[in-house]
């Protein structure tokens, strides 16, 4: 893997140790409100489910982070150095027919059924994503595969009772949070695998439980949207764990 991988790890876990004390939001200057967006493809009659859409959004999230153009100088390393730099902030929408084919031009990586997108300030989200809906976003609970000892599991707190896309975006805050706490060829080794991970909905006792393990990542929410602010949302450990 070209080094380019190496420097969109290091940009990533630079701005995720080190606070900017320049970048403060600033609702009055909406180029600091910054946000990824995540397309969720949602077929009338092929509803994904609720473990299949979290799993795809880790695995979205992550690959944009460490896609090889944000170890390069442009477009896409600037994004979300930006973004980096602000709240992290995460927004999904359902998509379906010609609106989900759209959005696939846009910059960003699809993975399953949701295209996580190179971020943005909220004012300046293309037409296309900006019709979206985002409400919408609860998917059928079919069950869960089988752990993958190979790749991540991510832990989220159920007894929050978060909506499908508020649950989305705290699987992808936990995959980005993690790579950040991986070394180089940790991540490398993951992306091999295409950044996969497996997604477990558990009690707030088993979480804490599993926030005590060795590598283990927690992921506590600001609060501004459907949970109190510094709830405990997501767990995330290596495959190694």
């Amino acid at each position: 893997m070209s080094d380019a991988f190496a420097r969109a790890h290091e940009l990533l876990v630079d701005r995720m140790t080190h606070d900017n004390p320049e970048c403060v939001e600033n609702p009055a200057d909406p180029a600091t409100v910054q946000a990824m967006q995540l397309a969720v493809n949602v077929p009338k009659n092929a509803v994904p489910s609720r473990n299949a859409v979290l799993c795809d959004a880790a695995s979205a999230v992550v690959a944009v982070c460490l896609d090889p153009r944000a170890g390069e100088d442009g477009f896409w390393r600037a994004s979300l150095d930006r973004w980096y730099s602000y709240r992290i902030r995460k927004i999904a929408r359902r998509a379906r027919n010609k609106a989900w084919d759209d959005v696939q031009g846009l910059p960003g990586v699809t993975v399953g059924q949701v295209r996580a997108f190179v971020p943005s300030a909220v004012e300046d989200v293309p037409r296309e994503i900006a019709k979206l809906q985002v409400k919408g976003t609860d998917f059928p609970d079919s069950g869960e595969e089988d752990l993958n000892a190979a790749v991540p599991t991510l832990y989220l707190n159920a007894d929050l009772q978060m909506s499908g896309g508020k649950a989305a975006a705290q699987a992808g805050h936990g995959s980005m949070l993690l790579a950040a706490a991986l070394g180089v060829d940790a991540v490398r080794a993951w992306a091999e695998l295409d950044f996969g991970v497996n997604v477990r909905e558990v009690g707030a006792a088993e979480l804490a439980r599993v926030e005590t393990m060795p590598g283990a990542v927690a992921v506590r929410d600001a609060g501004f949207t459907e949970v109190a602010p510094n709830s405990l949302t997501v767990v995330a450990l290596p495959a190694s764990v």
